[in-house]
């Protein structure tokens, strides 16, 4: 899905096109939220502000933190209230006690008066060359199998050359950047109408982004969420209340090829020190039977 056509398969960089120049139309409006999370604190909100929606957000008392991080529950409501001011390493250690993702520790230290630790480098950057290298690797050695890399958002950043096969009769305003992969596999004019198990995979990716917005408290996970919620689906597939693998919930999309299956695995940057990198993931999908494993055999030996 790197710029699908020309860039697809090409070295890891930003999403430029996938189909051409023509209207883009936007997606439709989102739905009011069916799983409520509290929004965060504004850039210009105290730091106990921050502090307590994350408190909160993890459903941890002030008792419950104060212990997590070796402090008074007193200093704790104090620095909640703001009638104490946190030392840096006090919030990085309750930012760490808490699980707050790097970007959100970066408003936290700013609120605290202290200058954003970790830096958010585009994956261009020469600072980020080994992991983008060790991206383009994993994308182009998994061929002839599809695997993409996504951001937080589930925007698409890169792709194999193998990702275009799948995408056959996809709206084109969906392939302009920047590409939202859950919309693209679940919208009505996108792969979901090709979905032999839409319902499944729908209520499997909804469970996904859930488990996100539980970590990162992310508003626009949320939007996403209640879109996708919104889109119409039919249970017409035959195993729409079974698994039907009985190791993971598999991706079955019908193609020109005919039916593909696939499970899929993620990875992520076990140490990152950078926002870029600890927000980006790459899915890469292998043949769930003989027929995808030798479908896509064939078509990695065609031209």
């Amino acid at each position: 899905m790197q710029a699908m056509a020309p860039m697809v398969g090409c070295p890891l960089r930003r999403v430029h096109n996938l189909a051409g120049h023509g209207h883009r139309r936007q997606p439709p409006a989102t739905m009011p939220a069916m799983m409520p999370t509290s929004a965060l604190p504004s850039a210009r909100s105290p730091f106990g502000d921050h502090l307590r929606h994350w408190r909160q957000h993890r459903r941890l008392s002030q008792h419950g933190l104060a212990l997590e991080a070796d402090i008074s529950t007193r200093h704790l409501s104090y620095v909640e209230t703001g009638r104490a001011q946190p030392s840096r390493e006090m919030v990085l250690r309750l930012a760490e006690r808490l699980a707050v993702p790097l970007r959100e520790r970066n408003a936290l230290l700013v609120a605290a008066g202290f200058a954003p630790m970790y830096q958010a480098r585009p994956l261009d950057h020469p600072d980020l060359a080994a992991a983008r290298q060790a991206v383009d690797l994993v994308l182009k050695g998994h061929e002839p199998n599809p695997a993409l890399a996504v951001d937080r958002h589930w925007n698409l950043v890169a792709a194999n050359a193998v990702v275009p096969v799948l995408l056959a009769g996809v709206a084109p305003w969906l392939l302009q950047p920047p590409v939202n992969v859950l919309r693209l596999s679940l919208h009505p004019e996108g792969l979901g109408p090709r979905l032999a198990n839409a319902t499944q995979w729908r209520d499997h990716l909804l469970h996904r982004l859930q488990q996100q917005i539980a970590a990162t408290s992310d508003a626009q996970l949320q939007a996403l969420h209640d879109e996708i919620a919104a889109y119409p689906f039919a249970a017409h597939e035959g195993h729409a209340h079974g698994p039907a693998s009985p190791i993971a919930v598999p991706f079955e999309l019908d193609t020109d090829h005919g039916r593909l299956s696939f499970i899929s695995t993620i990875t992520i940057f076990g140490t990152p020190v950078d926002v870029t990198l600890q927000e980006l993931a790459v899915e890469s999908f292998f043949p769930a039977d003989a027929q995808t494993r030798d479908v896509l055999e064939r078509l990695g030996r065609t031209p």
